[in-house]
């Protein structure tokens, strides 16, 4: 298959988190055939029950092309126009899977090798395929994280802290409010004063950033709700030191503010002859650590059209990625070797 055919044939195959046991099926297999050809060696890393991630290297893996094969919901099948290929995972991230994969075989057929290719599981919920990676080095001096760019090289990208906001009250008839305590009033007030903390500005990543994501409470409309819950995500672009004692305190006296998720944003390196971008989102590169080489991000695809139902990928940058990911790999490895 071809970058258009395998971008579609990923498509089509579901993996939202944590579902990815069949899409990793698949590209173990196509690593296999790859290995075998250009004598690699193809191999599984368990993560948990169903779900592992898939590794293949040729010669010592100093260089590593990789991305995550997990989606969010709903399953979103393939369609095609002259322009475009669309569908759940277009540019987040099976193109860019595809991508790293025939770029992979133009350097072999190159005779290039000393790189690999690693597809890890659940970058959109919680990182598990990065962390146990993490714990699972193969020596990299170098990672090439993808995911959708424009197929410019990342400078940074923002981190992210979650938080629990929750609220207690007490239940009483609605026509007697006086008898009860609102939680969902209480935590509207938390969260106005939540709202009003302000957020820590990087000269490069830009301005922090909160959103409340999710409201939950009561029991019914006319009852006076005994709790209630909300959680908020900030994208963070440094030291969150401040922000961890703000945040608690902005819910106090009416809620309680419980982190639930913390992702530090980072910095990354640029290169000569690669233009450059800073995105919002966080990556899996944080879970990575140092564990697989300095990092670099890159990959085709925007990610204003990504988690939306008109998610796609541009063609022409898709075939496009293919070329920079191989010129990429081999500016790296000059470094090296």
């Amino acid at each position: 298959m071809n970058v258009l055919e395998l971008t579609r044939a990923l498509i089509d195959i579901e993996s939202i988190t944590p579902n990815e046991r069949q899409i990793g099926n698949f590209l173990f297999l196509q690593l296999e055939d790859l290995a075998s050809r250009f004598d690699g060696r193809a191999e599984r890393i368990p993560v948990e029950e169903n779900r592992d991630n898939v590794f293949v290297s040729f010669g010592e893996p100093l260089v590593v092309l990789s991305t995550h094969m997990d989606t969010v919901p709903p399953f979103i099948p393939s369609r095609e126009d002259e322009a475009n290929i669309w569908g759940r995972g277009a540019c987040d991230t099976k193109g860019i899977i595809a991508a790293m994969f025939a770029a992979a075989e133009q350097l072999l057929e190159n005779k290039t090798r000393n790189f690999g290719l690693l597809f890890v599981v659940g970058e959109e919920r919680n990182s598990a395929g990065a962390l146990m990676a993490a714990k699972n080095p193969r020596g990299a001096k170098f990672l090439i994280n993808g995911e959708p760019t424009e197929n410019k090289l990342a400078l940074g990208s923002k981190g992210a802290l979650r938080y629990e906001v929750r609220a207690r009250g007490k239940m009483a008839h609605s026509a007697y409010p006086e008898l009860g305590e609102s939680a969902i009033e209480k935590l509207l007030d938390a969260l106005d004063r939540i709202r009003k903390v302000p957020m820590p500005v990087d000269p490069v990543l830009g301005a922090g950033t909160l959103n409340i994501g999710t409201i939950q409470g009561g029991r019914a409309p006319n009852v006076i709700p005994d709790e209630a819950t909300a959680e908020i995500f900030i994208r963070v672009v440094g030291d969150v030191t401040e922000l961890r004692r703000q945040l608690p305190a902005a819910a106090q006296p009416d809620a309680e503010a419980t982190e639930v998720l913390y992702i530090p944003a980072v910095h990354l390196g640029s290169l000569e002859d690669f233009e450059t971008t800073v995105v919002a989102y966080t990556t899996d590169i944080p879970a990575f650590g140092a564990a697989w080489g300095q990092p670099f991000l890159i990959g085709p695809g925007t990610i204003h059209v990504a988690h939306t139902v008109n998610e796609h990928i541009p063609k022409s940058q898709l075939t496009a990625a293919v070329t920079l990911y191989r010129q990429l790999v081999e500016k790296l490895l000059r470094r090296i070797l």
